[in-house]
């Protein structure tokens, strides 16, 4: 089993009820997740409408299109014609740039999205920058057999599901135009070259 923790530095302190869960179990159900979390935020602190949380210190630019369940929290920015959809939680201080494409993911504090990205199905931890046009892919269309496997600690599991794209780990860059293809594993400080490809589900 692969422990979210190990990969971002107190996960569990945001989201205690997903120990013990995979990666793709957490994007899976992040629907659910999020609109159990709805309760527990302050309506002082967060403008909330249908399922729709925004910490009323974020700054959501014109032009963002947001299709809920999605909670952003503190001083985080969202800039204009980015499109978040299918279940997104935004931690503190995270910049999306504009263009950007969120589906079904958790992104953690502090992390930078340049412009032009897509993040699908996916868990992003602290500290993570991804270069423009950077992206995680989270299906394998051009294969004929598209369940994914995902490679960590030396151990390759079938995930069970054709759809997940990556854990990233804490303190990673991901350079401009490179691609984390379904399955990608990236532990804490992860590097990825401009233009490089991950493949790790061969």
């Amino acid at each position: 089993m692969i422990s979210i923790n190990d990969y971002i530095e107190n996960f569990y302190t945001t989201f205690p009820h997903l120990k013990g869960v995979s990666p793709w179990g957490a994007t899976h159900t992040i629907s659910s997740i999020l609109i159990g979390i709805f309760p527990q935020l302050d309506s002082d602190d967060y403008a909330i409408e249908g399922d729709i949380a925004i910490h009323k210190t974020a700054i959501i630019e014109k032009g963002v299109t947001l299709k809920g369940p999605i909670i952003i929290s503190e001083n985080s920015f969202v800039a204009s014609h980015a499109y978040l959809r299918g279940g997104v939680f935004l931690g503190e201080e995270v910049r999306i740039g504009p263009g950007c494409e969120i589906k079904s993911s958790i992104i953690c504090s502090k992390t930078a999205l340049a412009h032009f990205n897509f993040i699908g199905d996916s868990i992003i931890g602290n500290h993570v920058n991804f270069e423009a046009g950077s992206l995680i892919a989270n299906h394998y269309n051009e294969r004929t057999e598209k369940t994914i496997w995902a490679s960590a600690n030396g151990n390759r599991t079938n995930i069970g599901t054709n759809k997940f794209g990556a854990l990233v780990g804490d303190n990673s860059k991901i350079g401009a135009n490179a691609v984390l293809s379904p399955g990608t594993i990236l532990s804490m400080g992860s590097i990825v070259k401009r233009l490089e490809l991950i493949e790790q589900n061969k």
